[in-house]
């Protein structure tokens, strides 16, 4: 039962992301900067996580983890979110979904590099096909505009600062609870972000219609608080693998969503390159098998 509701936050999780893509852009295309909804975004999600430190035990962190935590609230928040708005604006959302699903082969090949982990071979042939995916289908955009080459590429950067985030953060996650992790990397992400968000608070339009009020909202509070609270519990009932599964539900949905809507258009390019990104993490996901039919990771 508990793993059952596991499945159903991460199920939410997804779901959350892929309408998220649409809402995003439809608030940063007439209305909010990129930086500056950043702003907003982290302010709101940072109080939200400093309020729930009534139901939760204070933990006292040890000095040297506080710098650590500090490139966390860098890469985690302000690097990775940064990159993904300016990103969003300049390309489709379709796009940036699909290339956000080469994070688990960014993941694999940081932790090579930083954490010194093996890789078998399966998975590093995983890892080339889909970062070829992923870069062909960026440099497929100058054939039609550079403007969505380069929202391609800060959506693929975006990922990296994310992945470089999940493997530093992850000795934190066991040493102490992950909503205190949480809670003082949103407060460092907030530093980084607040210079840049300043440089764009006199280009808000603040005559927001209703429906993009609700938009922004949902954003702040579903997007950032209500899934990294799920995420957290997911994690405490299922293994890291099967989390970062369910990212493969994003570009469906988010395709699907663009596609009823009418806002954007399925490429047969994206087709095709994100057919190789996808082949490229089911490689790096799946169980090697050796001679001796003996399943390993």
């Amino acid at each position: 039962m508990n793993n059952l509701k596991a499945h159903l936050a991460l199920l939410i999780v997804n779901v959350i992301y892929a309408v998220s893509y649409g809402f995003s852009k439809d608030v940063l295309g007439a209305y909010i900067p990129p930086f500056a909804f950043i702003l907003i975004r982290v302010i709101g999600a940072t109080l939200l996580f400093w309020s729930i430190l009534i139901f939760t035990k204070k933990e006292k962190i040890i000095k040297k983890d506080f710098f650590t935590l500090l490139l966390c609230g860098f890469f985690g928040v302000a690097a990775n979110q940064l990159m993904f708005f300016e990103g969003l604006k300049n390309t489709s959302s379709i796009n940036a979904s699909v290339i956000m699903v080469a994070t688990p082969l960014i993941v694999l090949f940081l932790s090579r590099l930083i954490l010194k982990e093996k890789i078998k071979i399966q998975k590093a042939f995983g890892i080339l096909i889909g970062m070829f995916g992923a870069l062909s289908l960026i440099l497929a955009g100058t054939k039609t505009t550079n403007i969505s080459s380069y929202g391609d590429l800060l959506i693929l950067l975006n990922a990296s600062s994310y992945g470089i985030y999940l493997v530093i953060v992850k000795p934190l996650m066991k040493k102490y609870n992950p909503l205190t992790v949480i809670r003082w990397t949103f407060t460092f992400g907030l530093l980084f972000v607040i210079p840049f968000g300043l440089f764009q608070w006199n280009e808000i339009v603040w005559t927001f219609p209703t429906d993009i009020i609700w938009k922004i909202l949902f954003i702040i509070f579903a997007m950032t608080f209500l899934t990294y609270l799920l995420t957290v519990y997911g994690l405490g009932k299922v293994s890291p693998t099967v989390v970062s599964a369910y990212i493969y539900i994003q570009p469906i949905l988010a395709t699907m969503i663009a596609l009823y809507q009418q806002k954007e258009v399925l490429t047969i390019t994206t087709i095709i390159y994100g057919t190789l990104i996808f082949i490229g993490v089911f490689l790096v996901s799946v169980p090697l098998v050796k001679k001796s039919n003996k399943i390993t990771v």
